[in-house]
């Protein structure tokens, strides 16, 4: 995909009239799918990442897309386990540019690990407790703190975690990026923000992405 498929294409005028999501932060295709909401059949995934070597459509920070994605050009971003891979002072940079390259009734869903659970947990059974099985192996409250080990054992750095959210803090960034509504709950170990923009259709988001297994009602 070139970068003028996608200037070509405006989020109102996509291919086919699938809608247009953004994967911000990808990584290989195998290591962060969409979420279910974003069925292929109703939506044509559009791979960002910092990374060449993750083979993503278009290699760009999320902090800085201006070069490469036109304003208004997606109809929703999907970001997974990525925000806390940028630093402090990146992570408002980012939902900046995830406002300015969404069409005005679009939306960004989010997922981070929840530090207030994390915190809970370390408390409670120390850094090193298992708290569950991921496709990469056990995960432990070290690792949603600071970084995959295993993987920076490796020698992966950009696995390492740079910051860190509660529902309330990144519901703020969220807000003080100039979208309209946040709405914002800690599922498990992860937190979820789901941000509108002025146009969107909360009834008509919130309604397929509960069918699709995550309730964004409260």
């Amino acid at each position: 995909m070139s970068h003028s498929d996608l200037l070509d294409h405006p989020a109102t005028a996509v291919r086919g009239g699938l809608r247009q999501v953004l994967n911000a932060g990808s990584g290989s295709r195998s290591a962060r799918q969409l979420h279910p909401l974003f069925a292929p059949a109703r939506w044509r995934e559009v791979r960002v990442d910092i990374d060449a070597e993750s083979e993503p459509d278009i290699v760009a920070s999320i902090a800085d897309m201006g070069g490469v994605l036109p304003d208004g050009s997606f109809d929703g971003v999907w970001c997974s386990h990525v925000l806390e891979h940028l630093f402090a002072h990146e992570v408002p940079l980012a939902v900046a540019e995830f406002r300015r390259v969404l069409a005005d009734d679009g939306f960004a869903l989010i997922t981070s690990p929840d530090l207030e659970t994390v915190a809970a947990m370390v408390l409670e059974s120390g850094l090193d407790q298992v708290a569950y099985m991921s496709p990469s192996g056990p995960i432990t409250a070290h690792d949603m703190l600071f970084g995959h080990s295993p993987s920076l054992a490796e020698g992966r750095w950009s696995m390492a975690h740079n910051t860190g959210f509660t529902c309330a803090s990144l519901g703020d960034i969220l807000i003080g990026a100039g979208f309209a509504e946040v709405v914002a709950k800690r599922q498990r170990f992860d937190l979820w923000a789901l941000a509108l923009m002025p146009g969107a259709d909360r009834e008509a988001i919130v309604a397929p992405l509960a069918t699709a297994g995550l309730d964004m009602t409260g």
